[in-house]
């Protein structure tokens, strides 16, 4: 081990403040992707009093580790000067943050390793967890302060232009929508189209769960409709190469979420355009989406605008069946009627409409090398010097 490894619990300790006074009413949680996000608990007469307070610089963890999956829940709360989180998590902060940054510190939280050492280091038979001791023998390097605030600027310039890009991204988005949105409009010569006219709908593939990881076609699930039409890390697993041709989808091609995930995600319906930087990869999507096969002279951008407009979600909440878990049927897509110029208009205009797609992919582009740049930052934590 590198001289400059230390105790983490040299650095660190546990706070317990709790909302006696019920002054802290901002409920937030831990997730997966190591942020603070607004609770979604049903605290219908719940006692928020013996809720604990976190204050800005503060973090929070969940210790029990077997419910998920490889990562580990825990979160620097840097977006609100206080808030309150369930007695379940374990809150603490750094003694000194002359000695160590909390943003650095962040930073090797965020690396995979990290949440491979902590799944390693949990115990337990009913459930694992990852206490507080394990939490304080966790050894890190700890470089001086200075190099701390170097490697945190980096990694923040990286951040926050992936963060910006996501920003014009949706505005992107939006002006595209609002475009296509004011031809219908101003446009005299409206006509009624059948949607099942232009395109075909095809189901994904029904794989099978033994031969996940074991080659090197991707497989895009219900998790990827948002990681597809706006950039999200992560939704994506290996599986065996041994995938028909007809179920393979393309950078540029429509998928549309077949089911509503959650009552929290409502993305039944939801389309997703497979962006460029996934070219070069074998993907195919699982049984839980659909696939857009566009049969018209219209570009796949054009089509894309109409399964964003605000009519085809109306017509998706109106056709939705079942009643724990709601589902779109193929019918149901393909049978949606619109208002809209002629076709041949449309293709007059799709030209402007594609420059808006072309300038977003541009941009998913270049935030998926972004990402890779963060993570390079992360791995190379390891190897710093004081």
């Amino acid at each position: 081990m590198q001289r400059n490894y230390k105790p983490l619990g040299n650095y660190i300790r546990e706070v317990n403040v709790r909302n006696t006074d019920l002054k802290v009413e901002l409920l937030l949680g831990v997730s997966i992707k190591k942020v603070f996000m607004p609770s979604i608990a049903n605290i219908v007469g719940t006692d928020m009093r013996s809720y604990k307070i976190l204050e800005r610089n503060q973090f929070a963890y969940g210790p029990v580790t077997s419910r998920n999956g490889d990562k580990i829940s825990i979160a620097l709360l840097d977006d609100y000067d206080e808030a309150i989180i369930s007695q379940a998590y374990t809150a603490f902060e750094i003694i000194d943050t002359n000695e160590l940054n909390p943003e650095y510190l962040m930073m090797w939280f965020r690396r995979p390793e990290f949440d491979r050492y902590a799944r390693f280091m949990s115990h337990g038979s009913a459930r694992e967890v990852f206490g507080w001791d394990e939490l304080c023998n966790t050894m890190l390097p700890i470089p001086s302060p200075e190099k701390q605030r170097e490697i945190v600027a980096e990694y923040n310039t990286i951040k926050n232009r992936i963060a910006l890009n996501n920003q014009l991204i949706q505005k992107l988005e939006e002006t595209a929508q609002a475009i296509f949105n004011s031809y219908l409009v101003d446009n005299e010569e409206i006509e009624s189209h059948r949607l099942g006219d232009l395109i075909e709908i095809k189901g994904g593939f029904s794989y099978n769960s033994e031969d996940l990881g074991r080659g090197k076609t991707y497989l895009l699930g219900m998790g990827c409709v948002s990681f597809l039409d706006r950039y999200v890390e992560g939704g994506m697993r290996l599986y065996s190469d041994r995938v028909p041709e007809q179920h393979l989808v393309h950078p540029k091609d429509i998928i549309i979420a077949t089911r509503q995930q959650s009552e929290n995600l409502p993305i039944l319906g939801c389309p997703a355009m497979i962006p460029p930087h996934l070219s070069g990869k074998k993907l195919v999507i699982a049984s839980n989406l659909y696939r857009v096969i566009n049969k018209s002279k219209l570009s796949n951008e054009l089509i894309f605008q109409i399964l964003k407009s605000k009519n085809y979600q109306e017509n998706i909440k109106l056709h939705t069946k079942g009643t724990t878990v709601g589902m779109i049927t193929k019918d149901a897509i393909e049978d949606y009627i619109f208002e809209a110029p002629s076709i041949s208009f449309l293709c007059s205009i799709q030209e402007n409409i594609d420059k808006f797609a072309e300038n977003i992919f541009l941009r998913r582009t270049e935030n998926e090398k972004l990402t890779g740049l963060k993570d390079l930052l992360l791995s190379k934590l390891t190897i710093i010097e004081t």
